[in-house]
């Protein structure tokens, strides 16, 4: 025993001198210099030759290099020669005279003349006019012509900031403000939207008369003028000192004035708000209370992101600038920020200034690691520091590994054209002689990502798990050359390895920095220590521990304590989405009800318990498509349509989104989501194959022997079955189908099912065929296959789009989404007609019966379901997590005002005017269970699809007509 009691206080021992010397160290050490890297930033454009930019490489040699200097050409922009849409020329407008208002569709042209060819940058000065909340997207033509495809798709961004200063709640927490739109005139270049090319993009004109054509893609903007410029290389921050040195400013020593992070001016995204750190050193905190401290951490990593400060000096002179930061979250990697002064970079060394992986908090002043950079800054003037993301030295590489992606991709399309995604292990394929110069290839793509990860280890200054994925498909790679028959047999691991290049790039883009304070000070000026000594830390974690027994953290945010009533409301989403709801019920719903809400995040499975038991709430909401009918039918869900207002409310939705909440004469729930379903496809595979996109099942049915000629495949949704499925939604292409064929699911005033009736038997027959006859796969990763090109065309949900424009960053611009294949058929005028009805699947808010407060949660109902609320919360939820969590909205307004670009709402809206719900009845959670049932006799057994499905009717007319008589029904 006594061993071990001198073991253990030993290493107590050990632990509290380490830990005590440490902290002396870090505080001791004043060189605030020592995480500095040098700059070595030389982009060489022919890094971009073999890279998803090498258009661009390419155009900048297309011409002489020219690079005219002193020139300044200004396009007024109310001086345009022609447009293809209204343009409204505004006298004034935001302190600017005779400026124009472009829309988000169409085309405006302006007309100048060039006295010297050669490559310029452009920039724009701009107002980011209202809409709705997405960036402006805009595509370049000179002369007519799109110069290279980066200027496709030129982004100009909008301005963000904080709705409110930080206020606390009712236990003095602080409150996350709500991020809203703050728009100012903007000067921008064009440049590259993802970050690739580093800097602005040159465009060359010829010498006389040039044109430019500014496309809208997205959003409205008001344009004061375009500048045609010279191209300047940035000054050097020793000509910068040189030029202090003539104008003798005064060197600044003692003066120190620190800036909190969390009180930005504006940021270019809703996504960068405060945050909360709960370091002991971190400047402000509070053991007890919700401090927001801090900005950036995750959501500041996306190329193009910049947040604004204002900062101020008593005194005129040579200033240094320190920052308190923490790079914890990108491992193994540096991060890079292009840091402006009134959005300008005062020179060459802050672009792509860069900041190494650390654990810990730091303070770091900018400079080299030998010297700090001096700021001459003027006494009572107000200046703009900016730090943007930008992807630095790791852009080009990005830009290769997409290449690479690209290119073993098609390899592995044009492997698959010979042996099928499940090769036999046991045949020799011939492989190198069947596939074009396959060796040559995958030797020329092994040199280039050899070349990508010395790069990468040369930039981070270590190896990581970024370079371990290239180490694992270089590997692969050299396994192959050296046995190229086996081949084959590794086809899956393959693809999963360049799938794990797509995620290299995603780590590699996110570009992540965590700011405490921005500090203005002079050479010997005393910053605040960086982290309080051991014995401070422990007594701040011991009050912090003890502070969580007496916090109520269902109650943070909460802003008033008084109201007529409170409503008691369940809700079953993520913690994020309970957060923002809890924030816009304070804001707005009670001081405009003056009822308090008591919203209670649950289990979905908590709800039928606690109203059996009577201890239910007021409000369920996120309730699926079954629950309100169902409740109903065991008078536990209220009808909806007694309220006066009802009629009015319901015409925020498309009847498809409520129409399974409908029973008899009554609405039990208002739709909170719809999510319908949409074709997705690869353009860059069609375009490359030469096919078509179908337009009609018969389409669909003629175009596969095409694409099981490059053995690719084409996905429908089949739900999965594992395990006891309560409620099985009725096959969705299955439902499609039916719908398109005029089909009915339930007949006889919802007595019977329709499967039986009209083209309901062939309907399930040609749905089956699918998998019998055309060998379609029962179970598929579409995401993943989609991503690797295997699958290059499906039917999904449309939310599958959030999914794609985050996880599958390398086919970004090679894929899209139209409405649903359709069924001809004749009108009563003779003439062919497509029919594109489909389904959706959606959540919905109910109020239980047992309530006793019903008209106060109706007004709850009817303001949550309201556009401004869900367009709120929708925009907070992209705010927060990102496009990855755009809000599928059922309210059709709502809906149009989150940021789609204009080319997707169309096509969305077009399709949702044909989505149809699906009624629910008495005993139909049956009906999708033996609908499944019907289709895995067919396919598994071979079974007659037409006499399977009559007799599984019989099987759901039986449950169905066995639960009216349970509840009563005639």
């Amino acid at each position: 025993m006594k061993k071990i009691i001198i073991i253990t206080l030993s290493i107590l021992v050990t632990f509290f001198v380490f830990a005590t010397v440490k902290n002396i160290i870090d505080n001791s050490s004043k060189n605030y210099l020592k995480q500095n890297i040098v700059n070595k930033e030389d982009i060489d454009f022919s890094s971009f030759e073999n890279s998803s930019s090498s258009d661009y490489y390419h155009y900048i040699k297309k011409y002489d290099m020219k690079y005219p200097a002193n020139e300044e050409i200004l396009i007024e922009g109310k001086n345009f020669t022609d447009a293809t849409s209204d343009i409204e020329i505004l006298s004034k407008f935001e302190g600017e005279n005779d400026v124009i208002l472009t829309s988000d569709e169409g085309d405006i042209i302006w007309s100048f003349n060039v006295e010297k060819d050669g490559y310029y940058n452009i920039g724009i000065n701009y107002y980011p006019y209202e809409g709705n909340g997405s960036n402006i997207e805009r595509t370049l033509l000179i002369n007519d012509e799109i110069p290279f495809n980066g200027a496709e798709n030129l982004v100009l961004h909008r301005l963000w900031g904080s709705e409110t200063e930080i206020k606390q709640d009712l236990y003095g927490n602080d409150i996350r403000p709500s991020q809203v739109e703050k728009p100012n005139w903007i000067k921008s270049y064009f440049k590259d939207s993802v970050g690739y090319v580093n800097g602005k993009y040159a465009f060359y004109f010829k010498q006389g008369e040039n044109t430019i054509t500014l496309r809208s893609l997205s959003q409205p903007m008001v344009i004061k003028n375009l500048i045609i410029e010279s191209i300047e290389e940035l000054k050097t921050y020793e000509d910068l000192k040189k030029s202090y040195e003539e104008k003798k400013y005064e060197l600044i020593n003692e003066n120190v004035k620190l800036f909190e992070a969390e009180n930005l001016k504006n940021t270019t995204s809703p996504t960068l708000y405060p945050l909360n750190d709960t370091g002991a050193s971190t400047s402000p905190t509070d053991p007890k209370y919700i401090k927001l401290n801090i900005i950036g951490g995750d959501n500041w990593r996306i190329s193009g992101d910049r947040i604004t400060w204002n900062l101020s000096v008593e005194k005129s002179g040579l200033y240094n600038v320190s920052l308190r930061v923490r790079q914890n979250l990108a491992t193994g990697m540096v991060v890079t920020r292009n840091i402006y002064i009134n959005n300008e970079i005062p020179f060459k060394e802050l672009e792509n200034y860069t900041f190494k992986f650390n654990s810990s908090w730091r303070i770091q002043t900018l400079g080299t690691d030998k010297e700090a950079f001096k700021f001459y800054f003027e006494a009572g003037k107000e200046y703009e520091f900016s730090m943007e993301t930008s992807l630095g030295s790791y852009g080009p590489k990005i830009a290769q590994i997409e290449n690479v992606i690209s290119n073993l991709s098609k390899i592995y399309r044009e492997i698959l054209v010979f042996t099928g995604p499940e090769p036999d292990p046991n045949r020799d394929y011939q492989l190198t002689t069947r596939v074009p110069n396959l060796i040559s290839r995958l030797n020329a793509e092994l040199e280039e990502l050899h070349k990508i990860r010395d790069k990468i280890i040369e930039i981070s200054g270590s190896k990581s798990e970024k370079t371990g994925i290239l180490d694992t498909i270089i590997l692969q790679i050299e396994d192959f050359l050296k046995k190229p028959s086996q081949i084959h047999k590794k086809l899956t691991t393959f693809n999963n390895n360049v799938s794990s290049l797509g995620t290299l790039i995603i780590l590699l883009s996110d570009q992540p920095l965590e700011l405490d304070y921005i500090a203005v000070h002079g050479s010997d000026g005393k910053l605040p220590k960086n982290s309080v000594n051991i014995f401070k830390q422990m007594f701040f974690s011991i009050r912090a521990f003890f502070a969580s027994f007496t916090t109520d953290y269902s109650s943070v945010g909460k802003t008033t304590k008084d109201a007529n009533e409170t409503i008691n409301v369940w809700l079953t989403v993520g913690k994020d989405q309970a957060n923002i709801l809890r924030k816009l019920i304070d804001e707005k719903f009670t001081p405009m009800h003056d009822i308090q809400v008591d919203l209670k995040l649950v289990s979905s499975a908590s709800l039928l318990p606690a109203t059996s038991s009577g201890k239910g709430p007021d409000v369920a909401m996120g309730v699926g498509t079954n629950v309100p009918v169902n409740y109903a039918l065991r008078n536990a869900s209220y009808d909806l349509t007694k309220f006066s207002d009802f009629k009015d409310i319901i015409k925020r939705f498309n009847r498809s989104a409520y129409e399974s909440f409908e029973f008899g004469d009554g609405t039990y729930a208002l739709p909170e989501q719809e999510i319908f379903m949409m074709m997705f496809y690869r353009t860059d595979i069609f375009d490359e194959l030469g096919l078509n996109v179908p337009n009609t099942w018969q389409d669909v049915i003629k175009m596969i022997p095409d694409l099981q000629k490059y053995n690719l495949e084409f996905f429908l949704p089949v739900p999965r079955t594992q395990g006891a499925v309560v409620n099985l939604p009725p096959n969705p292409i299955f439902s499609t189908m039916f719908y398109q064929n005029g089909g009915s699911f339930y007949i006889n005033n919802n007595t019977e099912s329709g499967f039986n009736e009209g083209l309901g038997p062939e309907v399930f027959e040609t749905w089956t065929q699918f998998y019998t006859d055309y060998s379609f796969p029962v179970e598929a990763n579409f995401a993943n296959r989609f991503r690797s090109g295997q699958m290059p065309l499906g039917i999904t949900y449309y939310n599958t789009y959030n999914t794609l424009s985050v996880f599958a960053p390398e086919i970004r611009g090679k894929w899209g989404f139209l409405p649903v294949p359709g069924t001809e058929y004749i009108d009563e005028n003779g003439e062919k007609q497509i029919r594109r009805d489909t389904v959706s699947t959606n959540t919905g808010a109910m109020i239980l019966n047992n309530s006793s407060k019903k008209d106060a949660s109706w007004e709850f109902l009817k303001w949550w379901t309201s556009t401004d609320t869900q367009v709120r919360f929708g925009r907070e939820m992209e705010g927060i997590l990102g496009a990855a969590a755009r809000y599928p909205t059922a309210n059709v307004e709502a809906f149009e005002s989150l940021p789609w670009k204009r080319n997707e709402l169309e096509v969305l809206k077009e399709q949702w005017s044909w989505v149809r719900g699906i009624p629910e009845v008495p005993g139909s959670y049956m009906t999708g269970r033996h609908l499944d049932n019907a289709f895995r006799m067919v396919i598994n057994e071979t079974a007659n699809p037409r006499e399977v499905i009559y007799d599984y009717v019989q099987i759901i007319n039986e449950e169905i007509n066995k639960k009216r008589k349970e509840f009563n029904l005639n």
